[in-house]
């Protein structure tokens, strides 16, 4: 879904169900999607999600700019490319 807004989010997905690598694979191939300065929003569900995505992706320059949980093990990630 993408959609542009005053908060600069272009895109939502909804990786609940996947499973580590795939949950960053799968996000680092939708943040090529995007422009500089844009913003993902990303859902997950699972506890390794939470603690290795956002290390991998820092290490790559990305910005996580909010984690927010939504349920038990269920959370997302705003992103900033």
């Amino acid at each position: 879904m993408y959609n542009r807004n005053k908060r600069n989010i272009v895109k939502t997905i909804d990786l609940i169900g996947e499973i580590c690598p795939m949950t960053f694979v799968k996000t680092r191939l939708e943040l090529d999607k995007i422009n500089y300065g844009e913003k993902l929003k990303v859902f997950y569900g699972t506890k390794e999600a939470k603690i290795n995505v956002p290390k991998s992706l820092e290490e790559l320059g990305h910005k996580v700019v909010e984690t927010k949980n939504i349920e038990k093990n269920k959370f997302y990630l705003l992103i900033e490319k």
